[in-house]
């Protein structure tokens, strides 16, 4: 199956609503975190608190994501991402509510904190759903699964990319209060959308069940660290790009130039799906930490902003091919219970990385300026390399031992076929 006819046949099988409120509902994560830091820094008339509160958003959400994903695992997307979306929704307009009145940096910082406990991992979520959508098709189902795994990663980026882009543009047409606004409206409509969306029924395992199977393996610990380097990298490159920007006296376009990482970044993901599946994950994630190094060292000798746009539009095509092959491995790796946890989990490293890369790459650039953080951004790409290359073995051991290793011999349902010394795999993931 062509990588055209994939994807094609991805949204025929998920329907167009589908694709739109799946899309539309991870938005509001992606406008949340910048959305607090301007309006609580214009509420307040101090950086450090609007830091403050959107690191606490970023940090919360970072440690409720995972137990969502593990409650949706047992009892189903539906009503836990319903009751996320409503919660979150109704914590960012408290939070606007609270700043509009002059409410102090204590509740704010709390409130922020409870909204981003409250949000829906959309995007994680979404990418759990698509093995039951695409049940059903036989031997074409791993090729569908690495397609949608692909489409997954450029549409997160090109959330990533628009989100904080919307949230600029209403902050200038209307006010930071309103770009929050927009947010807590987007994730009550769209959130609940996805939530109630049919294919959100298939995602339980039962009302009483546990998730058999453990989590956390060795080889799911590799690709969490993998994940959490990746986040490192976006917050020391968005620490450098502001810095930069703020010393060319246009702090206002550091978030522009950033999105342009998202841009170049969703293009490549869309294009991992025309790899060959006879080329695994764990090798892809290997080629994608090379370029991440090679694609990286450039933004060390940036002194300009149009150099610093095109350094980074560059850097971004390493980044969803590195991202895709990590969240494929994880999908493949744990007990088919467990796959909105880990789901979660990956997407929460990304954030507690974000939050390493961008304190330690700030502290660098206040004593010696951009390039510092950039240093932080390098640094991190080789940790990425060194970990996906002496891990090969362990990650292509893991993915035989599921069952999904490329051209694996299938059943008549299209599920791989094990050996009987892979029995309890074979359980574990009863039903993918």
């Amino acid at each position: 199956m062509s990588a055209l006819n994939a994807y094609a046949r991805l949204f025929r099988l998920a329907g167009p609503a589908y694709v739109l409120v799946a899309f539309l509902g991870r938005l509001p994560m992606a406008m949340a975190q910048l959305g607090t830091l301007l309006l609580v820094s214009t509420a307040t008339g101090t950086y450090g608190l609007g830091g403050l509160a959107a690191g606490a958003l970023a940090v919360a959400n970072a440690v409720g994501a995972p137990i969502a994903g593990g409650l949706a695992d047992r009892f189903g997307q539906r009503p836990v991402v319903l009751v996320q979306s409503l919660a979150g929704a109704a914590s960012l307009a408290a939070l606007t509510l609270l700043a509009h009145h002059g409410a102090g940096g204590t509740a704010l910082v709390a409130v922020a904190a409870v909204t981003g406990f409250a949000l829906p991992q959309v995007g994680p979520l979404a990418r759990v759903r698509w093995r039951p959508i695409t049940a059903g098709t036989g031997p074409e189902q791993r090729r569908l699964v690495d397609a949608a795994f692909s489409y997954e990663g450029a549409v997160d980026e090109a959330s990533f990319a628009i989100g904080p882009a919307l949230v600029g543009v209403v902050a200038v047409w209307l006010s930071p209060a309103g770009a929050l606004v927009t947010a807590a409206v987007l994730l009550a409509v769209f959130g609940t959308a996805f939530a109630l969306h049919p294919t959100a029924r298939r995602t339980a395992t039962g009302p009483h069940a546990r998730p058999a199977g453990r989590l956390l393996t060795p080889a799911f610990a590799v690709l969490v660290v993998a994940q959490a380097a990746v986040g490192v990298l976006f917050g020391a490159t968005q620490t450098g790009t502001t810095v930069l920007a703020t010393q060319a006296g246009q702090p206002g376009l550091a978030g522009l130039i950033h999105a342009v990482l998202g841009v170049g970044s969703a293009a490549a993901g869309i294009g991992t799906a025309f790899i060959p599946a006879r080329i695994g994950q764990e090798r892809r994630v290997l080629v994608a930490a090379c370029a991440l190094v090679a694609l990286s060292w450039p933004l060390l000798l940036v002194d300009s902003l149009p150099a610093l746009t095109a350094a980074v539009a560059v850097l971004g095509f390493a980044v969803a091919p590195y991202m895709i092959g990590v969240f494929s491995l994880g999908e493949r790796v744990v007990p088919a219970g467990r796959t909105g946890a880990a789901m979660t989990a990956l997407a929460s490293a990304t954030g507690v990385g974000y939050a390493l890369g961008s304190s330690v790459a700030g502290r660098l650039a206040d004593a010696s300026g951009h390039t510092a953080a950039f240093a932080v951004t390098v640094t991190t790409t080789v940790v990425a390399l060194l970990v996906a290359a002496t891990q090969q073995g362990r990650l292509r051991a893991a993915v035989r031992a599921a069952g999904h290793a490329p051209g694996a011999a299938a059943d008549d349902d299209g599920a791989p076929a094990r050996d009987a010394a892979d029995e309890p795999s074979a359980t574990a993931t009863a039903g993918r």
